[in-house]
């Protein structure tokens, strides 16, 4: 029978001998929750697996210049028409330029350019029009910032069209499983990825999602992903792992996510988490408008920053980079230079 192994997170300044820190980060854990299907137990760190507690310790190496023993901000820039929070507002290459250099001096640490939206229902973009969309703004923002850029694309074209502009990083929510050739292409040039999980097209994958167990089926999708992507010759140090909040997932499978997100330290990447502005942050959160779930963005992705996430990619860049170095002065117990 297959086991996991989800570290219990802890961010306590009192910290006990032998606890280990996770992910090379700020938190720490002693105690494991080990699953199966059938059931879960809490065992101590030590008694652990070798290879399960090499992969929750190592540190995360660096991912296109950007530091992964700290909570990172990817400022989300979507040079669409449709997209559910801000379509339209940035789809001119002057606004796009404009609304990256406000997320910058913000304090974005990566900027996230996509040109086709992947919300419930969205539809198909043809390669010549996501190129067409994204390359131009890419190009211009890499003349002026030095700001590392991933590209949100499924297909190998738009990636080659957005690294040959300037992007560092290929950013693809199917994980590798719409377009086989994107795989080979960031293999064979050394793109570090960001893989994330979905069950279905955007068009349907809000209709009728299922799991056996959501938290499970995910992760060994995401296992299976980063084998997949290793055997092309990537290693787990350009790779970064997203759960995909929201997508193909009701609100009771992503609360069920978010609630033992540390499980996916196991797999011995970064994570990214991204649920800005999401449809459950306004059902729960009593917030109808897109525009108005900047609390509740904040409110889960501090959540994931106490579990040890690394990358929260956000819509509201001041917002959450206010809430983190608040949270860090607190949980520090002084202002850090």
């Amino acid at each position: 029978m297959k086991r996991y192994y989800r570290p219990i997170t802890q961010i306590d300044p009192c910290r006990p001998d032998g606890a280990l820190t996770l992910a090379g980060g700020w938190a720490w854990f002693d105690r494991i929750e080990e699953i199966t299907r059938t059931g879960t137990r809490l065992i101590s760190a030590q008694d652990a697996p070798q290879d399960i507690l090499d992969r929750l310790t190592a540190p995360r190496a660096p991912m296109a210049g950007v530091p992964l023993d700290r909570p990172t901000v990817m400022g989300i820039l979507n040079v669409t028409p449709d997209s559910f929070s801000d379509g339209g507002a940035h789809d001119a290459p002057d606004q796009a330029l404009d609304h990256a250099r406000h997320m910058v001096e913000q304090g974005a640490d990566l900027i996230d350019v996509g040109g086709e939206s992947t919300r419930p229902g969205a539809a198909w973009v043809p390669v010549e029009e996501e190129q067409a969309r994204i390359a131009p703004v890419i190009r211009r923002i890499r003349s002026e910032m030095a700001v590392p850029i991933s590209v949100d694309t499924r297909k190998a074209p738009v990636a080659q069209a957005a690294i040959a502009a300037g992007a560092n990083i290929v950013n693809d929510v199917s994980g590798f499983t719409f377009d086989p050739a994107l795989a080979d292409y960031c293999a064979r040039h050394h793109i570090p990825v960001m893989l994330m999980h979905t069950q279905g097209e955007p068009q349907v994958m809000h209709l009728a999602p299922r799991y056996d167990n959501v938290l499970l089926d995910v992760y060994d999708f995401l296992e299976e992903r980063v084998a997949h992507a290793e055997s092309l010759g990537l290693t787990r140090d350009q790779i970064v792992i997203d759960p995909g909040i929201g997508f193909g997932k009701t609100l009771e499978h992503n609360l069920l996510l978010l609630n033992r997100i540390s499980l996916f330290h196991a797999l011995g990447c970064g994570i990214l988490l991204g649920v800005s502005r999401k449809r459950f942050i306004g059902t729960i959160g009593n917030a109808p408008d897109p525009r108005d779930r900047a609390a509740g963005s904040v409110s889960v992705a501090l959540h994931a920053v106490m579990e040890g996430v690394q990358i929260l990619r956000v819509h509201d860049v001041a917002e959450t980079r206010s809430a983190l170095s608040l949270w860090r002065a607190v949980s520090d117990g002084c202002v850090s230079g």
